[in-house]
């Protein structure tokens, strides 16, 4: 009973409250930090006029409150920013805690070769999206009604842009460190503990993070079952740089182009969510279950060959740089912190 709680070989807890204490630290850490945006959102819209002592009163204060701050193009950034402090926060924590490992160890020890993932990374996400774009262009499923459009009010198109690049640059880096960094990892080292080969402990562990990373997008404005079984399928895709090398730089660089392209350069919804700017201004058609509707191409057919073309595209890619394409065993394997200890020289006795 005392290894469900405890490993005593590794001294530190067992792999499932490792997770979910990490998970239940960053949900604290971004309640607290978004309450203090939010706070700091109504001062500057007090002091700026845009909100009334009076309104204070009003029935529907609440939802004008938070209407006037989402309009606010600094309140977006604050609040990702705030996101992604409290995983970075919650994930040091914890790996220090809980895990007893470096932080670098989830995913971030940068060298030449992790920039040169991350690059292929941006690349791939850019040149999958224009690949869907295209083909439901040329099919007639999409049509151009306009370019450059800015919809939140009183923002730039640049500004608009400007904002949706540093929100799905912190969701690329965070969403990637919470189900692939950190879950996926600890999952792995859980599974081989049990027993199990370090190659097929990450593979459990690559699924089951991948079925969470489709469910935690269930609540999604346009989800259906369709969208969070092909969310999960999007994991698996999301997740596949990180188990054949054992970082986060093709992840994290394919998570962030492939929301900016799909949003902010064609203006397709994304994971069920309009944008507030976009290059192209488009009218979506054709067949749903192809386009994915309301949710966006995720949610469709086209999104899912685009993902298995990206799968080989990485494939080849990991085979090129990497000199190899296997399952990245370092990921289940556990090296305990040694403690430094100080050297003394031995006292000679006469």
């Amino acid at each position: 009973m005392k290894r469900l709680f405890w490993n005593p070989e590794e001294h530190r807890l067992a792999m499932l409250w490792r997770v979910l204490l990490q998970y239940g630290l960053f949900f604290l850490a971004m309640i607290i930090l978004q309450a203090l945006v939010g706070i700091a959102g109504g001062i500057l819209l007090m002091a700026s006029g845009g909100l009334s002592a009076e309104a204070a009163t009003a029935p529907d204060f609440a939802m004008e409150f938070a209407r006037k701050l989402q309009a606010m193009p600094v309140f977006t950034v604050l609040i990702t920013l705030a996101s992604l402090l409290a995983v970075f926060a919650a994930t040091w924590v914890a790996g220090r805690v809980f895990d007893r490992r470096k932080f670098a160890d989830f995913g971030f020890r940068f060298s030449g070769l992790w920039w040169s993932d991350f690059a292929f990374g941006l690349f791939l996400g850019a040149i999958l999206m224009v690949f869907i774009f295209l083909v439901e262009w040329l099919l007639g499923w999409v049509d151009i009604t306009g370019q450059m459009v800015a919809v939140q009010a009183g923002a730039s198109l640049a500004v608009g842009l400007m904002v949706a690049a540093v929100r799905f640059i912190c969701v690329g880096i965070y969403e990637e460190l919470l189900s692939r960094g950190y879950m996926l990892r600890n999952l792995g080292e859980g599974f081989k503990n049990l027993g199990i080969s370090p190659k097929l402990a990450i593979l459990i562990g690559y699924f089951l993070s991948s079925i969470v990373f489709g469910l935690l997008h269930a609540g999604n404005p346009n989800a259906t079952l369709i969208s969070t079984i092909n969310l999960m399928v999007a994991g698996l895709f999301l997740g596949l740089g990180y188990i054949l090398t054992g970082e986060l730089g093709i992840s994290i660089g394919l998570h962030i182009t492939w929301n900016f392209f799909q949003g902010n350069v064609f203006g397709f919804p994304v994971s069920g969510m309009a944008s507030n700017a976009s290059l192209i201004n488009i009218s979506q058609g054709g067949p749903n279950i192809w386009t994915g509707g309301a949710f966006g191409p995720e949610a469709g057919l086209i999104g899912l060959i685009a993902i298995a073309l990206g799968g080989i595209m990485t494939v080849l890619y990991v085979r090129w740089r990497h000199g190899k394409v296997a399952v990245c065993e370092e990921v289940a394997l556990y090296t305990p912190r040694v403690k430094k200890t100080i050297q003394t020289d031995p006292v000679e006795t006469i």
